[in-house]
């Protein structure tokens, strides 16, 4: 799985490694290193829509780096991820936390060959144990 954020251009699959920004005022597009939060007003960019990036006639572009890097996972991240899928496991006060014994949307006695059986749930996860 990845943590970094893909390219807005329509149908770009790749990573992003460049943010661009506009100053309608000025008439103006800034294409400078990946932002570290996303931003409304913001478009993430690959590095080939990061470099081939042209502007409306009378627009300046402004690049304010000359080489990009995709940024590389930090711990933050990934405890930021854990804590997270962590968050929306555990059960909100006073919900149900789910009836033990079977398997949501299974007929008792068509487990399928896994046999497997619902043995409690946590949020949106279920613990299913064979037999």
């Amino acid at each position: 799985m990845s943590l970094s954020r893909r390219c807005s251009r329509t149908a770009c699959p790749r990573s992003a490694i460049a943010t661009l920004t506009y100053v309608y005022s000025d008439q103006t597009a800034v294409v400078g290193p990946l932002a570290t939060f996303a931003e409304p007003h913001t478009y993430d960019l690959c590095a080939e829509h990061a470099t081939g990036l042209t502007a409306p006639r009378g627009w300046e572009i402004v690049r304010l780096s000359g080489e990009y890097v995709e940024p590389e996972p930090s711990h933050d991240d990934l405890l930021a991820l854990a804590n997270a899928v962590r968050e929306a496991g555990r059960p909100k006060l006073g919900e149900p936390v789910g009836r033990p014994g079977r398997v949501p949307g299974v007929r008792p006695g068509d487990e399928g060959a896994s046999g497997a059986v619902e043995t409690g749930r946590r949020g949106h996860l279920r613990v299913l144990r064979d037999g």
